[in-house]
């Protein structure tokens, strides 16, 4: 994975860390900071694949 296309991934996730908190706080999910990050990895996962999809559809698009 690209380093700096992770951060910039990190830094968007950072900025919704605390409405995401708010949510899981009130349905009553308690994650302390040893399980945000796994939560953290997967969402980093499925925003790098979302973003190879973009990018080969927009290749696709570009082409055709």
């Amino acid at each position: 994975m690209d380093q700096e296309r992770n951060m910039k991934f990190m830094e968007i996730a950072m900025k919704h860390l605390q409405e995401g908190r708010t949510f899981l706080d009130e349905k009553g999910i308690d994650l302390g900071m040893e399980d945000l990050q796994p939560a953290l990895n997967m969402l980093m996962e499925v925003m790098n694949e979302a973003y190879e999809m973009g990018y080969e559809e927009g290749k696709q698009e570009q082409s055709g």
